[in-house]
This record gives structure tokens, sequence and C-alpha cells, in this order.
């Protein structure tokens, strides 16, 4: 039971498995020769300590200064190509063909410190993150080739938390692309994650409830206090408690301090602390460029509902007039055509980015731009 608990509490925005899927192409990787031109690129965060990042521009041959894109990867260290190597997928290098086969600019890179980028990628926060892109639209703005005035963000997962960060403050960012963003706080979306994880996975509904309330104890700690000291001290005294308050739950029999211990662990990542505690609504609710929010009806990741109703409600009071939000049927965290969007469907799926979706962010930009 106690590693079970675990596994729920622990489960994060990206999930990864020990298995690795077979590495060979998948039906939509493209193949050469492109009808396009896509060129390797490197430009430099100033706010980081002038680390190189390292990616790709690729630009349609047929149109003079097209509008562009830039990709922001979900969380946890990826190349240019959204690379998922258990899965053995590449949404971003699909995203990228696709939109640059529609007359629409791509610029994708490399995470710092992953493949041939510079930096350190372990303890760096979103807000670090977000400075990665912004050296990216600088380095675009020095392009004769490109339309500077239409430069747009694209974001998956916590890349859709990123983008509306950049945006509330730099004017430049002409639109925004939410492919399954949060829309609430992280904490909510670690504890909505957690429990469809539990139930897709045949968790006993009263385990899922009392886990459920667990998390709720760790990460309302977190985000109501600075100090680590304090916290560690809130969240042991805390745990005690619910256990002498509930002697008749499933996991009080877990709750021993080797278990606190280990609960504690996830004190030790910055990225996950800075996580728990940011709520999209203060980036959203000040963002009034055009936006298009997509999520799949069967994420479990960050579960649409709730996600998608976050940032409809954040962007009304931007009194934003241009928000296209959509809920597309069976979708999984990927993006893929799922059967119940479980994780270990990911690998077994040979679609890597639903054809439909694809046509749906190609249209909504070309309408616009």
């Amino acid at each position: 039971m106690q590693k079970l608990i675990l596994k729920i509490i622990f489960l994060s925005v990206l999930i990864t498995i020990s298995t690795t899927a077979q590495n060979s192409p998948r039906p939509q990787d493209p193949k050469t020769p492109f009808n396009y031109i896509s060129e390797d690129v490197f430009f430099t965060n100033k706010d980081a300590d002038n680390i190189k990042l390292a990616g790709t521009l690729t630009r349609p041959k047929n149109k003079k200064k097209p509008a562009v894109v830039i990709l922001i990867s979900g969380s946890g260290p990826q190349n240019r190509n959204g690379e998922i190597k258990a899965f053995n997928h590449r949404p971003f290098l699909v995203i990228s063909d696709y939109l640059t086969n529609h007359g629409i600019a791509v610029l994708r890179y490399d995470d710092r410190g992953t493949a041939k980028s510079e930096g350190q990628f372990a303890q760096a926060t979103s807000k670090d993150f977000a400075t990665d892109v912004e050296a990216a639209m600088t380095y675009l703005k020095t392009r004769n080739d490109i339309n500077t005035s239409k430069i747009g963000l694209i974001g998956h997962s916590e890349g859709g938390l990123i983008a509306p960060m950049i945006a509330t403050n730099n004017k430049d960012v002409a639109f925004m692309v939410l492919l399954a963003a949060p829309g609430v706080d992280g904490a909510k979306v670690l504890e909505t994650q957690s429990r469809r994880a539990a139930e897709l996975a045949n968790t006993n509904m009263g385990l899922i409830d009392e886990n459920e309330k667990l998390t709720k104890i760790i990460y309302g700690v977190i985000k109501n206090n600075t100090n680590i000291d304090r916290i560690k001290t809130k969240i042991t005294d805390s745990l005690n408690d619910y256990k002498v308050k509930n002697p008749m739950s499933m996991l009080s029999p877990v709750i021993t301090p080797v278990f606190i211990n280990q609960q504690l662990k996830i004190l030790k990542s910055k990225w996950l602390l800075h996580f728990i505690k940011t709520d999209p609504k203060d980036f959203l609710s000040k963002t009034t460029c055009p936006v298009l929010a997509l999520n799949g009806s069967k994420d479990f990741q960050v579960v649409s509902t709730i996600n998608l109703e976050g940032i409809k409600n954040a962007l009304e009071l931007a009194k934003n007039k241009d928000v296209t939000i959509t809920e597309i049927n069976d979708l999984n965290h990927l993006f893929q055509t799922a059967k119940t969007g479980s994780l270990q469907e990911y690998a077994t799926i040979e679609e890597t980015f639903s054809p439909l979706a694809l046509k749906l962010i190609s249209l909504w930009i070309n309408k616009r731009f």
C-alpha cells in the first residue's frame, strides 16, 4: 500500500516510465526532402549567464516574411523535437513540419542543458524557462525573413503556463496557442492528475479519497509558507495530526516517520515548489493577445474540464476579445487519439499528434495572420 500511495502523491506533470519503446520512425515523422527551408540556429540567453541555446528554424519556401511560432515544451528535459524517448514520439517535429508546410515558420529548440543547448536544467523553474523563450523572441527579431510583428507562442503542458507568463509583460507576443495548459494552480493540477491516474489504475475509491486529503495537506503547507524548515515542520505535524484524528483511515498505518521523510523529498525540487505555488490566473488575467486553448477529453495529466474552465475565466478577467477554447474528444495529454488516456497507451499508439488538432491550430493562426 505504501508504494502505491507514494506513486500517486509524487505523480508529476510529465510522467516517464521505465520501459522504452522501440526507437523506430513513427508514421507521422516527416521524411526528407522537406518542402521548406530548415536551418540550425543558436541564440543566447543574457539573463541566464549567457547560455547558448540550439534549435531549428523552419520557414516556408514560397512565403515572404511569414508569421512565426516558438514551441515551448512541457516539464522534463526535452530536445527540439519534443522527443519523449520512453514513448518513441517526437511531437514538436510533427507540429513543426505540419505548420511550416501550411505557411507558418517555426522555431523549436533544445531545452537548456539538453542535447546541444548549454545551461543547467535541474532546479530551474518555469520562470527561468520563460527567459529562454524571451531569448528566442529576441533572436527572431533580428531576422529579416520572418514577420517580426507576428511572433506567437505554442506551449504544451508546462509550456502553456510559461507562454502567458511572457505575454503578460511582453507586447511583442502576437498570439498564443495553449495545448493541455494549466488553468488552475499547480497544486490543483497535481491533485486532479493523481486522482485520475489512480482511477485509471482501478484503485480503491476510498483510498483515492484518503490520498487526496493527504496531498491537500502537503500542498497546502507548501503554498502558504516559504521557509523550508517551517514547511518540513508543518507537514510533519499535520500528517501526524491527521493520523491521530483519523485512526480508522486506510492511510493511518502508512503514516510513519519513514513515510513522512519520503514526502519531504519533494522539497528538494525547486521546480516543483515553484509549480505548486504558481497560479496561471495571475498571468492569463492580464493576457490580451489572441488565444487558442486546446485540450483532449481523455487527458489525465492536465484534466480538461477544470483547466479549460480556469483558462476561460481568467481570460474573461483580461477582457480578451479573441479567445477560442476547445475540448477535442478522445485525445490524451500528448494529443494522441486514445481509448482510455492512460499512461500505458502513450507508447503503443502509433499516432504522434492528432491531425485534427494540427488542422485546428494551423487554420486558427492563418485566419488571423
